[in-house]
């Protein structure tokens, strides 16, 4: 299923960063990058350990009714630097039409320079499915019941 993501950059973004793209051709996300104010383009972000930031991104988006965009981490900026979302996965509603940011945070040892046009995040399109909320007396029993937060196994 397609659809058409609206991509609108803000005033004063550098043109020269790419647009969000999906960089191989499995890809399920689409990669974004930041977009720094002129003053940090040249010097970057950076984020001490345990700090988290708004990362600007330049871009604002226009999501079809139906779907949402999801923001999820890079598992490599994770892995290698222990930079994450602080609240993966963002969910960017489809009547949002403000600023695209990205809350970074830096879970690792050491100083993390966010510099200008990085991929720091990926994009995922998804159709929304929207439920009605129906109170009830009861719920069916199931064999698993009330039990949660491992009781299935270990963990």
């Amino acid at each position: 299923m397609d659809a058409v993501v609206k991509v609108l950059r803000e005033d004063g973004a550098d043109a020269a960063v790419p647009l969000p793209s999906y960089e191989s051709a499995g890809a399920a996300g689409a990669d974004l990058r930041a977009n720094l104010a002129a003053p940090a383009r040249g010097a970057g972000m950076t984020l001490e350990p345990g700090q988290r930031a708004l990362v600007p991104t330049g871009l604002r988006l226009e999501i079809p009714d139906g779907f949402e965009v999801q923001v999820r981490p890079r598992s490599g900026l994770a892995l290698k630097h222990g930079i994450g979302l602080a609240n993966a996965p963002g969910t960017i509603d489809s009547d949002y039409r403000g600023p695209l940011g990205v809350i970074l945070i830096n879970h690792g040892d050491a100083p993390f320079i966010v510099e200008h046009g990085a991929r720091i995040a990926q994009l995922v399109v998804a159709p929304v499915a929207r439920a009605r909320f129906a109170a009830v007396d009861r719920l069916d029993v199931t064999e698993r019941g009330a039990g949660g937060f491992g009781s299935t196994g270990q963990g």
